[in-house]
């Protein structure tokens, strides 16, 4: 793919757990969006959300593997649905695509590998680059780039850049702020661009966040040179400093929302005004994550 493409404006998905939720899957422990992966009997209804953010004017969707990753598998004591889930997300992707007709580009999803939001990856890092490389490895056929997803250190980065660079395809770094607008690990945005920058970088974005949250990162961005952009983040209270990612926390109910709420004064018409605000900053990629529904992204593909 053209390594330009997101210094063009561009409109990305919104979040897919949630919605699949909201379409009627079942949850089951902490599988979240794997669990429609596993369930044949849901594969389309993956489809169909796809389908309803590509409706809505997205471009770019982003395969339904955050839940994919080992760790979360073993988790639920699903470890061995990992190659054959993380094939399937990658063909129900592309069965949308070739069923809208339309020029849409599917981005590879390769989420953190330890616990979302958190910064300390502990001691086996061997064990963090494996896990990376086997994901990639599944999803790089068929996709058209790699997105990192909710990257919370420079270290992650580093590992995710490391194990997918002899795959030789782009990628979009998404990274994850807290709302003093760094990461959890206390670095800043221009670090991670500085630090950790190569040849296949398309851009970056500020994934999974609050709108106070790329607020406050708005001046630095503008040094950066390379596009940028957003995710934004529909809960109530994005978790700092700790994770969600555990039965306990989520109870038998399934759903992140249960605990972490949703924020219902993002709607579809301040979401635009969010959007609009960030592009005329100079976002050129926009879209959202958990609880960003299709409306949402169709106001914001206005601004196109």
């Amino acid at each position: 793919m053209d390594i330009n493409y997101f210094k063009s404006t561009r409109i990305l998905d919104g979040g897919m757990g949630q919605e699949l939720l909201i379409k009627g899957l079942k949850p089951k422990g902490t599988l979240w969006s794997a669990h429609a992966l596993i369930d044949e009997s849901c594969h389309q209804m993956v489809i169909d959300a796809h389908l309803d953010f590509i409706n809505a004017g997205a471009e770019v969707i982003v395969t339904s593997t955050f839940t994919a990753r080992r760790n979360r598998l073993i988790q639920n004591d699903c470890e061995k649905y990992f190659e054959q889930i993380n094939i399937k997300a990658v063909e129900l992707a592309q069965k949308a695509r070739d069923i809208s007709k339309k020029e849409i580009l599917i981005a590879g999803g390769l989420p953190n590998q330890k616990q979302t939001y958190e910064s300390n990856l502990g001691k086996d890092l061997d064990s963090i680059e494996k896990n990376f490389y086997d994901q990639a490895k599944i999803l790089k056929n068929g996709i058209d780039f790699f997105y990192l997803d909710v990257m919370s250190s420079g270290l992650e980065c580093e590992i995710a850049l490391k194990t997918i660079g002899s795959f030789n395809l782009p990628v979009l770094v998404g990274v994850h702020l807290r709302d003093n607008g760094q990461l959890p690990s206390g670095e800043k945005i221009e670090d991670i661009v500085k630090n950790y920058k190569n040849k296949n970088w398309l851009g970056i974005i500020m994934a999974c966040v609050s709108p106070k949250a790329y607020e406050a990162v708005t001046n630095n961005l503008k040094k950066i040179d390379i596009p940028y952009g957003f995710k934004l983040n529909a809960f109530k209270k994005i978790p700092d400093g700790y994770t969600v990612a555990s039965k306990d926390a989520w109870g038998n109910a399934g759903n992140p929302n249960t605990v972490l709420g949703i924020n219902t004064e993002l709607n579809e018409s301040k979401f635009y005004e969010y959007a609009k605000k960030f592009m005329e900053n100079g976002a050129t990629i926009l879209g959202g994550c958990c609880e960003i529904r299709p409306s949402h992204i169709k106001e914001i593909s206005k601004l196109k």
